[in-house]
């Protein structure tokens, strides 16, 4: 038997570690989502939901997402946000990715929605749906499937998911094989969320708020190689009790306006401070604020960040600045850009404000020409990280300062 053969059995086996059926309804939500699935409840896994693209009536989806923290009682929470219309799901079901789109054998099962195996979602709502018996692994890929019988309108999700999932024409949900979902694609279609409960009580999650840098691009897709993925491996090793990380990036995303997806302030309640279990937020947001020449000023981005940082606290979370990485070299960087970040990243640092902070900047540049970053790090847009900046932006962050309390 080989090691990845051992390892998807064992992984099989946790998963079918079943315990006594027992559902706790969770309606859909007519207003701002809960602020917790259930209590003991943490994020596993989680992705930033915008608009996309139009929705397709009889379309299903089997989306590959990847877990962070171990836990029971599995809860996906399924999102109709962006939505112009009541979005009904037939069936909607989670098991354990073997390879491509099909599935280990036994690993997959129903999942209900206040008992029941159809869902309708109001525009701009999001459900939780029921907990599902038995146990999920950490770093598991996991696969939820669904099927919708009418959507159609503005579909929610979330764009580049840096990973494949697949998509069929009809309800193939419940087949382990991959055979009729032989149709890729790079997005993550009505599922924003997944969360567990860990077996230690204790145990906490971060939330990395940010842009294209936190999603992921420019890293080797299907490898989990976005910086949140090497901390999520960081911190399951780390004596904290912080174990989930939910990757609330997005491409394009600024803090002060919608321009590309909600802005971070105006996202922040639905992405962050609702996620079960978050503990803290990492806040990795504003060189695509001030890059872009819109006439933004240190202040309104200091402004911005002291208005997440108030609604954090006021939630009970904390906040870890990180400082905004250098990017001379790409079309939109001048000097009047460079002024700006540097004050920005005075504030972060020394401004006292932040719970902790994350030196990313003093990570990333290069050691010769600071406004720039290390070519060792650089994809080559003097912007993006290659997985080496990846994996060297999780390392900057310290464990302990997640692990914090309000």
């Amino acid at each position: 038997m080989t090691g990845r053969s051992a390892r998807v059995r064992r992984l099989a086996a946790a998963l079918l570690l079943t315990l006594a059926c027992q559902w706790a309804p969770v309606r859909a939500l007519t207003g701002p989502p809960a602020p917790i699935a259930r209590a003991g409840q943490v994020v596993t896994w989680a992705a930033s939901a915008d608009r996309l693209g139009e929705g397709a009536a009889g379309r299903g989806y089997r989306l590959i997402v990847h877990t962070s923290v171990a836990g029971s009682a599995l809860r996906v929470r399924l999102s109709n946000a962006f939505g112009d219309r009541p979005l009904t799901l037939d069936s909607v079901r989670a098991g354990l990715r073997r390879t491509g789109a099909a599935l280990v054998p036994g690993s997959d099962r129903p999942l209900t929605f206040g008992g029941a195996r159809t869902v309708t979602l109001p525009a701009g709502t999001v459900a939780w749906s029921d907990p599902l018996p038995g146990t999920v692994p950490a770093g598991a890929d996991l696969a939820v499937s669904l099927h919708t019988p009418d959507a159609a309108g503005p579909a929610t999700g979330h764009a580049m998911a840096m990973q494949t999932s697949y998509v069929s024409q009809g309800d193939h949900t419940a087949e382990t094989s991959g055979a009729n979902w032989a149709r890729p694609t790079g997005s993550w279609w009505y599922l924003d969320a997944v969360s567990v409960r860990p077996a230690n009580p204790a145990t906490g999650a971060v939330v990395a708020l940010g842009d294209s840098l936190t999603d992921g691009w420019q890293s080797t897709p299907g490898l989990d190689r976005r910086w949140p993925d090497y901390l999520a491996r960081r911190l399951h090793a780390a004596p904290t009790a912080v174990k989930g990380v939910a990757n609330e990036g997005m491409s394009g995303n600024k803090v002060l306006t919608d321009d590309a997806g909600t802005g971070a302030l105006h996202r922040l309640e639905r992405d962050v401070l609702t996620q079960p279990g978050a503990r803290t937020v990492l806040l990795f947001e504003g060189v695509n604020d001030l890059k872009a020449h819109t006439g933004v000023t240190a202040a309104d981005l200091i402004a911005g960040y002291r208005t997440i940082i108030r609604r954090a606290h006021a939630a009970g979370l904390c906040v870890v600045g990180a400082t905004i990485g250098p990017f001379a070299g790409w079309s939109e960087w001048d000097p009047a850009a460079e002024a700006v970040r540097q004050e920005v990243n005075r504030f972060i640092r020394a401004g006292g404000e932040f719970d902790a902070v994350a030196d990313f900047d003093r990570v990333l540049r290069s050691p010769h020409v600071p406004e720039r970053l290390r070519s060792a790090f650089d994809n080559g847009d003097h912007l993006h990280l290659d997985d080496a900046g990846m994996r060297a932006l999780a390392g900057a962050v310290d464990p302990h300062a997640l692990d914090c309390a309000r």
